[in-house]
């Protein structure tokens, strides 16, 4: 299958335009046209190759709304015309415990990204949604829930679960105490699916310059993390802390927060982080702990929960042409909160 996309060639250059070739149809496969991709910080991380395994030229993307319009022979539960979605992972051994356990994300084989991966057959270089056309496993293919507007629903595919298996993992339900550091793509998830839970939620921001940012999204709250005096007010208050912030930090002054057996769930950096005190954490029974994306099955209750509650991520609409600089833009965080690109904008290759 022919394509295009943009892609980036050199960890030093913008993005540009790419045609290359989709893997022909597997029975168990489903192919679409991707209609709408999220852009997500990991692409800007991947293209410049931050994290040390990229490869060129690459395709980024992997928050994908699309429109089925093939299936293979074996394929049941999509037909031509369905709207899907695939998120960061498009294969896994679909043997091992985790798999059988729908935690796909967490494959003892590595699950196989939608981009920066390869093929478990072919070993090709995986190619992510900055592109026309996609080809995706059966049971990596999400339904789209009806009444989900497809045009903002995309960046619920990365960010979305991003936050939503923490908060599920921990158990938050209606009374539960959230905090959420930083107010970006991450967070304003973070506080919107919290809130939908039933949580009482507070974000945690060096000033209050998002006070009413954070107010509109549903926070109860807004907790200056520079004010000692309101630092110290807050000790033992959260069941949990999403900890959303991509670079490296301190968490110290976060631990006091957490009430006894309380967790701060790092979801954002990726890498080396500051020294931290242990003392909060001895003391006061409490806990550091990661999370990645969620399985299959998780995301797609996530989907759920949101076409019943309306959750839907605040997006700005791009054109293909614009990812340079939107790019640019995230990192100054000049956005809110995360950018969609219409691919419509994207020119379909003269023969598919």
């Amino acid at each position: 299958m022919k394509t295009v996309g943009f892609a980036a060639y050199d960890p030093k250059k913008p993005l540009a335009p790419y045609a290359f070739e989709r893997r022909g149809l597997r029975d168990n496969d489903v192919a679409m046209e991707i209609l709408y991709c999220g852009v997500c910080h990991s692409d800007l991380h991947t293209a410049r190759n931050d994290w040390g395994w990229s490869y060129y030229p690459i395709v980024p993307g992997h928050e994908i709304v699309g429109r089925v319009t093939q299936i293979g022979s074996q394929v049941s539960r999509y037909k031509i015309g369905d709207h899907v979605a695939v998120g960061c992972m498009v294969d896994s051994c679909q043997e091992c415990d985790q798999c059988k356990k729908g935690e796909e994300q967490l494959c003892r084989e590595g699950n196989t990204g939608t981009y920066a991966g390869y093929d478990r057959f072919t070993k090709e270089p995986t190619q992510g949604g900055y592109s026309k056309h996609l080809v995706v496993r059966e049971e990596f293919c999400l339904r789209m829930p009806e009444g989900l507007d497809l045009s903002k629903a995309a960046p619920l595919l990365c960010a979305g679960i991003t936050t939503w298996s923490p908060l599920k993992t921990w158990n938050v339900k209606p009374g539960s105490r959230v905090g959420v550091i930083g107010l970006g793509g991450l967070g304003h998830m973070a506080v919107k699916l919290a809130v939908g839970l039933g949580a009482d939620v507070t974000v945690v921001s060096r000033s209050n310059a998002k006070e009413a940012d954070a107010l509109a999204l549903g926070a109860n709250r807004l907790l200056v993390s520079a004010d000692s005096d309101a630092m110290a007010q807050s000790h033992d208050h959260f069941d949990l802390i999403i900890d959303t912030v991509p670079v490296k930090h301190d968490i110290t002054p976060y631990l006091p927060l957490l009430d006894v057996d309380g967790t701060l769930v790092l979801v954002g950096q990726v890498g080396p982080m500051d020294e931290f005190n242990t003392v909060p954490l001895l003391l006061g029974r409490r806990r550091v702990a990661g999370s990645p994306i969620g399985g299959i099955r998780e995301t797609q209750e996530m989907l759920d929960f949101c076409a019943e509650k309306n959750i839907l991520p605040d997006c700005e609409m791009i054109l293909m042409e614009e990812i340079n600089e939107a790019f640019e833009r995230m990192e100054r965080a000049d956005v809110r909160y995360r950018f969609v690109i219409d691919m419509a904008s994207l020119e379909a290759p003269a023969a598919v």
